[in-house]
């Protein structure tokens, strides 16, 4: 199992270039799909749980996954597979780029890479929404989407109060609905 782990966030940790926004459907394919450790919607209130704490993202993701999948070893494991990658690369391009930092092909490549993160984030960000129309329905989804974007743009709240307020409501709308079933039962 440890073996999994590590290539499953090494290979995110190789393939992420971009950051943790680029790497979140890299670790989702290899979570959900590759390996089947958890479902769709386990990913996304992972993921979810994961945005409203400090660091980086693919880290806490890794960090997690690896120890639901292999306790504290397998913990330190995906995270270490996730960040070695990326360290070594790093130190590497950085030694090769600041030699070439005024030529116009290391401007384009950097400017190359935004249009591909930006498919990569609203591919995830589709499938989320598909999800949570077909659980909430689209009215509400679609409510919420308009709240949050007005939250997030015009109050300039953190997006990680809105998720923490929305994990909030939907513990406190199953706690309400348990109670409810209780007292029919």
């Amino acid at each position: 199992m440890q073996w999994k782990i590590f290539l499953a966030f090494f290979r995110v940790g190789i393939f992420g270039y971009g950051g943790g926004p680029a790497s979140i459907p890299l670790v989702q394919k290899e979570v959900v799909e590759h390996y089947g450790w958890m479902s769709a919607e386990e990913f996304g209130d992972t993921l979810a749980i994961a945005n409203t704490l400090p660091g980086p993202i693919v880290t806490k993701l890794a960090g997690y996954i690896g120890y639901s999948r292999g306790g504290v070893l397998g913990a330190l494991n995906g995270a270490t597979a996730i960040v070695a990658p990326t360290a070594l690369l790093m130190i590497l391009f950085f030694s090769i780029l600041s030699q070439y930092r005024d030529s116009s092909w290391v401007n384009g490549l950097a400017n190359g890479v935004l249009p591909v993160v930006t498919v990569l984030m609203g591919v995830l960000t589709w499938g989320f929404i598909k999800k949570s129309g077909s659980d909430l329905g689209w009215g509400k989804t679609i409510l919420f989407i308009i709240g949050a974007a007005v939250v997030l743009g015009v109050f300039g709240v953190h997006p990680a109060i809105i998720i923490a307020v929305l994990l909030i409501a939907a513990l406190m709308q199953k706690d309400a609905a348990k109670r409810e079933e209780d007292a029919s039962a």
